[in-house]
């Protein structure tokens, strides 16, 4: 696979979450979070250099309790890494998925997209709910595999480490609803 033959006009680079509390001095820091921030930068550089179509999302708590992506505060805001530049939307969401409830389809129809790459953070959650409700909506779908992070998770007294989370995540993703590759292969 070439890098040409996935970016194209009707390509939209979709970056789910790549906000501050994700990274150091953050509320939920995450493990690989500057190097996969570093890669999402090189493949938004390419985007950006093709003219193709390059959409933000970030995501507000909108749940009681909440302890990090506050409305409003440092952490919420988009990591300066890959800070949208002026004229790429910026899709603001209250739940994983970055559909639901929000004009990312609506914008990605506007811009012409037929396929979409993505990347972010977190991988176990944003990133997958993202992929899959992508993949349901017929978007073929790529994602950079290491221009997402995520954290350790634990279940059934278990600690899963946050290389085994990703690797789990993005073996189930690759399976069926996207084709992983890695940040050098596009830029």
């Amino acid at each position: 696979m070439t890098r040409d033959a996935i970016i194209d006009a009707a390509t939209a680079f979709v970056l789910v979450d790549i906000q501050n509390d994700y990274f150091p001095g953050g509320a939920m820091e995450l493990h690989g979070d500057e190097d996969a921030a570093g890669r999402a930068a090189g493949v938004l550089a390419r985007f950006r250099g093709l003219g193709a179509p390059v959409l933000h999302v970030r995501h507000e708590a909108a749940r009681p309790g909440a302890t990090f992506f506050l409305p409003g505060s440092w952490g919420a805001a988009i990591h300066a890494t890959v800070a949208p530049l002026p004229g790429e939307p910026v899709v603001t969401k209250a739940y994983p998925n970055s559909f639901r409830d929000t004009p990312l389809a609506g914008l990605l129809d506007a811009a012409g997209a037929k396929r979409l790459v993505v990347c972010g953070m977190m991988t176990h959650m944003c990133v997958d709910a993202t992929v899959r409700a992508a993949f349901d909506l017929g978007y073929p779908v790529t994602v950079v595999a290491d221009a997402c992070a995520t954290r350790g998770l634990s279940f059934g007294g278990r600690n899963v480490a946050a290389p085994d989370v990703q690797a789990a995540f993005l073996a189930a993703l690759g399976a069926v609803y996207a084709t992983l590759v890695v940040a050098a292969d596009l830029v």
